[in-house]
C-alpha cells in the first residue's frame, strides 16, 4: 500500500483506540499532501496554459490497454497534433521505450512503491520535455482504479479506460474513479464475443456514478472507435488556452 495516499488507513470501526488516535494523526498528514499537491497541480495546468498544451491523464487498472492505445493514438495525430507522454510505472522503462520508438518525446517516473503519480513527479517530469514542441501531453499513470484518483497531476482531463477484459460492473465498485473522469473509452471491444462482458450493462454503471460521463467504445488492435477518441482529442485541445507565443 502507499505511504501517503490514505489507502492504507483502516476501518475505524474496528480498531483499538491507539489505532484510530494513530489514523486520526494520518489523516492530518494526509490533508496536507493532498492540499500541497493541489497546489502543485494547479501549477502544473498553468505551465500547460502558456504552451498551449493539453493535458490528459489516462488512469485504468493494469493491462487495460493504456500503453497500446497511445501507441494507436501517436499514429492516428500524426500530421494533426504533436504528442509528448509521461508515463508511471513502478519499475522500467519499457512503456516509455515503446512510445519512444513511435519518434515522440516521452519520460519515464519510475514510483518504487508508490501506487500513482502526483502532482510533484509530474512538475519535474515537464522539465525533461521539450513543451514548445508538444500540443497533447498524455500522462499515462500507473495501474490502478483506487489511489490515482485522488491526486490531480494538473491534466486537463482525466480519461478512465475499462477494458472488456474485466467487469462491466466496475465504475460502481470503483466509483471515486469513474467520477473524476471526463471520458471513459470501453478498450478491447474486439473481444466481446469471447468475454462475459454487457457493454449496456458497463455504461449503465458508468451513468449511475458519473451522469455526464462522455462514453467511447473503441478497439486500438482493429482501429474501431478510435478516430471518435481522436476528435475528442482535437476538440478539446481547440479549447486550451494558448499563449505560446509569449514563451519563444
Amino acid at each position: 500500500m502507499c505511504r501517503d495516499c490514505g489507502c492504507s488507513i483502516t476501518d475505524g470501526g474496528k480498531q483499538s483506540e491507539h489505532e484510530r488516535i494513530a489514523d486520526s494523526k494520518t489523516l492530518e498528514v494526509l490533508t496536507k499532501i493532498l492540499d500541497a499537491n493541489d497546489r502543485q497541480a494547479s501549477s502544473n495546468r498553468q505551465h500547460l496554459d502558456r504552451y498551449g498544451i493539453l493535458g490528459i491523464n489516462l488512469m485504468s487498472s493494469p493491462g487495460a490497454g493504456k500503453t497500446t492505445l497511445l501507441e494507436r493514438t501517436i499514429d492516428a495525430l500524426k500530421g494533426r497534433l504533436r504528442v509528448g507522454v509521461i508515463e508511471g510505472d513502478l519499475e522500467t522503462e519499457r512503456d516509455a521505450e515503446r512510445v519512444r520508438s513511435k519518434g515522440v518525446p516521452a519520460y519515464q517516473i519510475t514510483t518504487g512503491q508508490a501506487c500513482h503519480l502526483d502532482a510533484s513527479m509530474v512538475h519535474k517530469a515537464l522539465h525533461h520535455l521539450p513543451l514548445e514542441d508538444i500540443d497533447v501531453l498524455f500522462i499515462e499513470n500507473v495501474g490502478n482504479l483506487v489511489c490515482p484518483a485522488v491526486y490531480d497531476l494538473g491534466a486537463h482531463i482525466n480519461v478512465v479506460l475499462l477494458s472488456t477484459t474485466e467487469g462491466d460492473d466496475k465504475p460502481e465498485k470503483y466509483p471515486v474513479m469513474f467520477k473524476s473522469a471526463k471520458l471513459m473509452l470501453i478498450t478491447k471491444i474486439d473481444l466481446l464475443e469471447y468475454m462475459d462482458f454487457d457493454l449496456e450493462r458497463a455504461v449503465a454503471s458508468a451513468r449511475k456514478v458519473n451522469p455526464k460521463l462522455d462514453i467511447i467504445k473503441l478497439s486500438a488492435k482493429t482501429g474501431e472507435g478510435v478516430e471518435r477518441w481522436i476528435e475528442f482529442i482535437s476538440e478539446k485541445h481547440s479549447k486550451t488556452p494558448s499563449v505560446r507565443e509569449e514563451v519563444r
